[in-house]
């Protein structure tokens, strides 16, 4: 089974920021050197200007992209079983399901392409029409698997022949018998009688299959070779040879080549079983991410999916978290905002604190477990302290979080103020960014009740460049609320040294509700001016849940 399938997702919310990313990074490393867990970060979504701004000034690879966590094949323990040549015979082919427990057989060429299926069935309804005699010309087989099959010799001739004009027959009747029955072409399974051998060679058949290991004359051997027969000896006798000879013919003929239901690596789980309950198959072929053949899965291997796992930092919320959450198994919650919607199968360690910042807290799970943080951890974490406090200026930052922040900057060998100021002009520059990559840079969706609104938020140290952003976001707020399926939009416009923000908004209760939350006005420019409202997470939400509840 795939590798990833059994590795812990540590994974912050949809539309990322610097927190999200940086914590999953630090607690995935952490998780690393402190369990027997194997952690991989990954992120929700594209990953702002600010936060690629951190990680290429501390030399990280971004985490890869998850959208989903649905189950998918790759997180299956399917069967990694190798495929087969299309000229194997019907009864290796049954041998290899024999010996690997399985009643489906995989039919791949050199490149490991998938060209068919074959089953115990088919090899049952080819080995039952035992009065089609023509069966090893139709198929072409080759005199390889009839040696293979009957364990026999090849005496004159090539073991690289191949059957191509002719019916079998089985020459235990007088040469003169055999005279009205065998024609140019034929394949005819014999004894040791001398007579017989020479009647069937002078009719010109193509193959003589001598049985019982029976030494083959050199007269005989030298007339077959003159006149172009072919002569194999077998140990078997005549009637298990007759038994045998069919079962030699390739399974390419008998095999199942159009319409093969088949899956990949990346198919839902949830489609495979729908599948499966309509088709009555015990076996379905797998092809990876090249289209490559890579194995076979069964109802039981389904059955016994294993869920993905996973761990959520720095969110909480149903509305929030990845596609597909709730079909995965969540082991733990780091976090640092309000207790939201969401909710686990079982018991989890949720580690929730009222700090500024969610790699505060893994500050100090470092500290716990006595790991010593390294430059490259300690960078990221400060750069997400900074960025969730707005460097210490937000409501939500607590002396912790800035006595963290100093400490990690020190570790990381940078000057903390020098930094922040290169990080936030980073994140706070518009050239060339469409309208929807400035909205979703920080964007999450609520709900009170049935009711789902959702909340933007940018921070800019200059008020040119809030009004820039405002200007450019302004004309898309409803095309924005109609993609994001939200009752009512806001979006805050932080100026972080003013400790404001400009609200702009769209909805049917929009503005009802900053008139209720806020006891404020619109400008004329019907944008709202919360003077002291910095936080989304502590000022801006708690506010609007309470306008909405009484809604």
């Amino acid at each position: 089974m795939p590798k990833e399938a059994h590795k812990v997702v540590v994974i912050g919310h949809r539309n990322p920021d610097t927190d999200s990313i940086c914590s999953a990074i630090a607690y995935a490393a952490l998780k690393n050197r402190t369990s027997d867990l194997v952690c991989e970060p990954r992120r929700a979504g594209k990953m702002n200007q600010e936060t690629e701004f951190v990680l290429k000034r501390f030399g990280v690879e971004p985490p890869r992209m998850c959208t989903d966590v649905n189950p998918k094949i790759r997180d299956v323990d399917y069967r990694e079983m190798e495929g087969i040549d299309g000229s194997t015979s019907l009864r290796r082919a049954w041998q290899i399901m024999r010996d690997r427990d399985i009643d489906t057989l995989p039919v791949v060429n050199a490149d490991n392409e998938l060209l068919g299926v074959i089953t115990v069935k088919d090899i049952a309804t080819a080995n039952m029409d035992v009065f089609d005699t023509a069966v090893l010309a139709k198929t072409h087989t080759t005199y390889r698997n009839i040696l293979e099959t009957l364990g026999g010799e090849m005496v004159v001739g090539s073991e690289d022949g191949v059957c191509t004009a002719g019916n079998v027959h089985i020459g235990t009747a007088t040469p003169e018998m055999l005279e009205n029955v065998v024609e140019k072409g034929d394949i005819v399974i014999l004894t040791n009688r001398y007579e017989s051998q020479l009647c069937a060679i002078e009719q010109e058949a193509s193959l003589l299959i001598i049985c019982n290991d029976s030494k083959v004359g050199k007269t005989i051997s030298r007339i077959a070779e003159e006149t172009g027969v072919n002569i194999m000896t077998a140990p078997f006798d005549t009637y298990a040879a007759g038994k045998l000879i069919s079962q030699c013919a390739p399974i390419s003929y008998y095999m199942t080549s159009e319409n093969i239901l088949k899956f990949t690596r990346v198919t839902p789980v949830a489609d495979v079983t729908r599948v499966m309950a309509k088709y009555r198959h015990r076996y379905f072929p797998i092809l990876d991410e090249n289209g490559k053949y890579c194995g076979m899965v069964s109802r039981r291997n389904i059955i016994n999916l294993r869920k993905r796992r996973m761990i959520l930092v720095d969110h909480n919320e149903a509305t929030q978290a990845v596609e597909g959450f709730d079909q995965a198994e969540i082991l733990e919650i780091i976090d640092h905002h309000r207790i939201g919607s969401l909710e686990t199968s079982g018991p989890v360690y949720f580690r929730n604190q009222p700090v500024g910042c969610t790699c505060t807290i893994v500050t100090q799970m470092y500290d716990e477990q006595g790991v010593e943080i390294p430059p490259q951890m300690a960078g990221l974490m400060m750069a997400a302290i900074l960025s969730d406090t707005l460097m210490f200026r937000s409501p939500t930052c607590t002396p912790l979080d800035e006595a963290t922040a100093r400490r990690l900057a020190t570790i990381a060998g940078v000057n903390l103020e020098d930094f922040a100021a290169e990080m936030f002009e980073a994140g706070e520059r518009l050239d060339g960014k469409t309208p929807e990559e400035v909205f979703l840079q920080d964007f999450k969706v609520f709900m009170c009740g049935d009711l789902r609104f959702g909340v933007a938020q940018g921070s800019y140290m200059t008020h040119s460049n809030l009004q820039a952003a405002q200007s450019l976001l302004m004309p898309y707020l409803e095309e924005a609320r109609r993609k994001q399926n939200v009752e009512d939009l806001y979006m805050m416009l932080t100026e972080v040294p003013r400790k404001e923000s400009v609200v702009i908004c769209t909805g049917r209760h929009a503005p009802e509700m900053l008139r209720a939350a806020f006891d404020s006005e619109p400008q004329e420019d019907g944008s709202w001016v919360l003077p002291g409202v910095v936080s989304r997470k502590k000022q801006f939400i708690p506010a609007m849940m309470d306008a909405y509840q009484e809604l």
